[in-house]
């Protein structure tokens, strides 16, 4: 009998792991069928290990009669990401759904910003008064465990007014004396989040404090919740995954590539590149500015593709840098002086080196083929300085204007690799024509 038992269990593990292999892969339907086939103990699991989206899909595609139960085994956090990821018109019917501690529980939630601290906590947390005894607070916990608390990090000490006192490990409460309080054993210098906390920031604190949880407080030191390193792995892949897109070019996918609507993800992508079209076509009236010169020396026009691309390229580089060490506070707004120092004079030297390339190059190639006729020095002097002044403007630029976006209030991920290399493609143009124009005076110009 026993090993008929493993065996059942081990087919059971088996078809779970199939399931999430080709879980993407299934329609709604597919989902839903393959879902209910698993074993009650199972499905739980793989359900709680879902997206709220998924979740949410799972919930909306099931019998009226089945969703009670899966909707109440989801804890008062992970239930109001569901309530969010639902209609309008839904949400009071799913709300109904839950208990009623629950329910008001989940109605607190939805009231703060779901990037905020107060919309990813949870408001169950091990909590106990300061004054208990070890054996007491350990009696109570317990109690608390069994009853309503999903996962146990660190237990709080809250005062009667809800007020945060401090906070207590495990190891330093089940290896105390059982004479002592949890006064004697707390600490209180704490970490905690404001229950207004931006999420990348919440992110921020996790990473730089290595905590397993951290309480939210409001503006008067009342504890309202926890939030767990298992809740903010999620967003900050979500932060990371929509500033990639941004950096791309593209508006922030509201879901995965796959599941995003053909209509919804060309409107996100066809905006960005009229943008940049219309950016583009500035371009081309700064060449028809120096159309005579062109027309004067044909020569030059082999060399735009060159001269633009490599401001292009200094300052796509320069805009993901700073984007990614905003995003991880390595950077903020008072930074910005030492940033433009270290910048100007990365693009100098850059510039300096890719200029002596071209140059090199130019010369090479009318040594061996006489490409470019009796001017070739001027011309790869030419191609030499504005390879240094594209490349270095390009560099301060793209390191500037994720900063400029931050001071105006948006997204400094909008200063995105294409947009920078369509504002220097135009300085390049100018640039280019107007060394041209000293250096080729009198000979070509």
């Amino acid at each position: 009998m026993d090993s008929l038992r493993r065996e059942a269990q081990s087919d059971a593990g088996l078809e779970v792991d199939d399931l999430l292999e080709t879980w993407r892969l299934l329609d709604i339907e597919e989902r839903l069928e393959a879902f209910m086939d698993l074993p009650r103990d199972q499905a739980e699991d793989f359900f709680l290990e879902l997206s709220a989206r998924e979740e949410y899909e799972l919930i909306h595609a099931m019998p009226a009669g089945q969703r009670r139960s899966w909707m109440r085994l989801l804890p008062p956090d992970d239930a109001a990401d569901v309530v969010q990821e639902s209609e309008d018109s839904e949400r009071e019917e799913l709300l109904g759904l839950l208990d009623d501690p629950t329910r008001r529980e989940v109605r607190a939630l939805l009231a703060y910003a779901e990037d905020d601290a107060g919309g990813l906590m949870n408001p169950r947390y091990a909590r106990v008064r300061p004054d208990v005894s070890v054996d007491e607070a350990i009696s109570y916990l317990r109690r608390q465990a069994r009853a309503t608390l999903e996962s146990v990090y660190y237990i709080y000490a809250v005062e009667a007014d809800q007020r945060l006192a401090g906070v207590v490990s495990f190891r330093d409460l089940f290896s105390a004396a059982p004479g002592k309080t949890i006064r004697d054993l707390m600490v209180t210098d704490l970490v905690t989040a404001r229950d207004d906390t931006d999420q990348e920031e919440l992110g921020r604190m996790f990473a730089q404090h290595d905590l397993q949880a951290i309480p939210v407080v409001d503006g008067e030191g009342h504890m309202k919740g926890i939030v767990t390193v298992d809740d903010i792995v999620d967003v900050i892949q979500e932060e990371a995954t929509e500033d990639i897109q941004k950096i791309g070019g593209t508006e922030a996918l509201a879901a995965p590539y796959l599941e995003t609507g053909f209509t919804s993800l060309l409107s996100k992508r066809v905006l960005w590149l009229a943008v940049l079209f219309l950016g583009e076509m500035i371009t081309a009236s700064a060449m028809g500015r120096f159309e005579d010169e062109l027309g004067r020396a044909l020569v030059l026009g082999l060399f735009i593709p060159l001269i633009i691309s490599s401001g292009g390229n200094s300052g796509s580089q320069a805009s993901t840098l700073v984007i990614r060490a905003m995003a991880l506070g390595e950077v903020t707004l008072g930074d910005w002086w030492r940033v433009v120092r270290r910048e100007v004079m990365q693009g100098l030297i850059m510039g300096l080196l890719l200029g002596v390339l071209g140059f090199a190059r130019i010369e090479i190639w009318q040594q061996l083929f006489h490409t470019y006729g009796e001017h070739s020095l001027l011309i790869a002097t030419t191609v030499g300085l504005s390879v240094m002044g594209v490349v270095t403007f390009g560099t301060v630029s793209g390191s500037m204007l994720p900063f400029l976006l931050r001071r105006v209030g948006l997204d400094p991920a909008s200063a995105s690799a294409p947009f920078v290399a369509t504002l220097v493609d135009v300085m390049g143009i100018v640039l280019y024509f107007s060394v041209a124009s000293l250096v080729l005076r009198g000979t070509l110009l």
